[in-house]
């Protein structure tokens, strides 16, 4: 990011991030958002629209953001606003971004200083919609996110919960932290791929499988494995970060949803299985990266399996569970679709990952070597990404979200 002067005459290297607000119920977690980007080292300028001020006041965005606030292309005309705050900018977050707005911006109008400043941005742009969900779901709406979609901007998806009133569905504001994560996300890769704003998986479909499933032996106990899915949540996050409508199915992990993930909670292997074959017919890619278990009891217990004095138990026989990875890898749903499989191995990792690729058929495999206190839990990984055309791609220890990048990149390389 190139130095610029702030209001106090500083002269420092921070991004600069446009904040637009409109008129929604949702405006007020927008405050949440603001205080993230500036807590973490990001210069905002808040550019709300006259509706938004209903809802919050120019104050409160002036007080948290350190700069004034306008909705007016009029105020102070001689440092022409409407086309320097955009010119300016390394990153435009609309949040929440109304059927109004979403309008507005797809159609190119500009009556006020945010669709204004829409127009003249060059840097990434970011609309998290929030909306009842009649208003989401409506062919207008939907026609307006796939222009936007089409020309490079990141649409989130909304998320599911209470709405305003009794409501409840999808067009709620995902959750200010998560939408927070995807615009970090954008700003890195595009302050790595030197201004290039284009996202790489605008268009695809992904799935990405999380978590560890759980096998149940009675109402009580189940086996079990130690996945966080952490590493499922971060491909997730960053995938819709880089433009891609994203499945996350996801078994038992305790996460807060990623922002524009559409998420489907499963409980076993064979759930898990279902939900797979059925997100991946129209899928580009399909992430394999939940621990899931290899075998499960034959039979399940109707009540709690109890202790008995002076007897040992019962034998747990167990049988196979389904090989999703293998399946989906060798009945592919549609022409040029990439699989991905994750492989966890203790020892001789590399030679088990080779194998484990030819068996399953993949076209890439994440190998990493996992313990009791390695990977599982962990905000880092460390692994090789071997590819079926004999490629390594060593990824260094460090964030989840680094691997997730790597993966991502070797995905695209492979779709193009």
């Amino acid at each position: 990011m190139e130095s610029y002067v702030l209001g106090m005459g500083d002269l420092v290297d921070r991004p600069r991030v446009v904040l637009g607000v409109s008129g929604g119920i949702a405006a007020y977690k927008a405050c949440e958002l603001l205080r993230r980007l500036t807590e973490s080292g990001h210069d905002v300028r808040v550019v709300p629209t006259a509706s938004a001020l209903h809802f919050v006041g120019a104050a409160t965005w002036s007080a948290l953001s350190g700069h004034p606030v306008s909705t007016e292309v009029w105020d102070d005309v001689h440092e022409v606003p409407h086309v320097r705050i955009g010119q300016h900018a390394d990153l435009v977050i609309v949040a929440p971004a109304t059927a109004d707005m979403l309008a507005k911006a797809a159609h190119g109008l500009a009556d006020d200083l945010l669709t204004n400043t829409l127009l003249t941005a060059r840097c990434p742009v970011v609309f998290a919609p929030a909306m009842h969900t009649e208003m989401w779901e409506h062919p207008a709406t939907q026609e307006n996110v796939a222009t936007l979609r089409r020309r490079g901007a990141v649409v989130i998806e909304p998320a599911v919960g209470r709405l305003t009133g009794v409501d409840t569905g999808k067009g709620r504001l995902p959750d200010p932290g998560e939408i927070f994560e995807v615009c970090r996300h954008v700003l890195r890769r595009h302050s790595l791929a030197r201004g290039v704003t284009e996202p790489d998986l605008k268009g695809r479909h992904v799935v990405v499988s999380a978590g560890g499933t759980r096998e149940p032996l009675d109402p009580v106990r189940f086996l079990g494995n130690r996945s966080s899915g952490k590493q499922g949540y971060a491909l997730a996050r960053t995938a819709a970060a880089r433009g891609a409508r994203v499945t996350l199915i996801s078994a038992n992990t305790g996460l807060p949803d990623p922002a524009g993930v559409d998420i489907v909670p499963v409980g076993t292997a064979v759930q898990l299985r279902e939900a797979v074959l059925k997100a991946a017919e129209d899928a580009d890619v399909v992430v394999m990266a939940a621990a899931v278990a290899d075998f499960r009891p034959e039979t399940y217990a109707a009540g709690k399996i109890k202790k008995k004095d002076g007897q040992e138990p019962e034998p747990i026989v167990l049988v196979r569970n389904p090989d999703i990875l293998a399946e989906i890898s060798a009945d592919r749903a549609r022409p040029g679709q990439v699989v991905v499989g994750f492989a966890a191995e203790t020892d001789d990792v590399l030679a088990n990952g080779r194998t484990k690729l030819a068996r399953k058929g993949c076209d890439l495999l994440v190998v990493n070597e996992v313990g009791e206190r390695k990977t599982f839990g962990a905000e880092e990984n460390e692994a090789v990404v071997l590819g079926a055309d004999g490629t390594e791609t060593p990824v260094p220890h460090g964030p989840k979200e680094a691997l997730a990048e790597i993966v991502w990149d070797l995905v695209a390389r492979r779709m193009k």
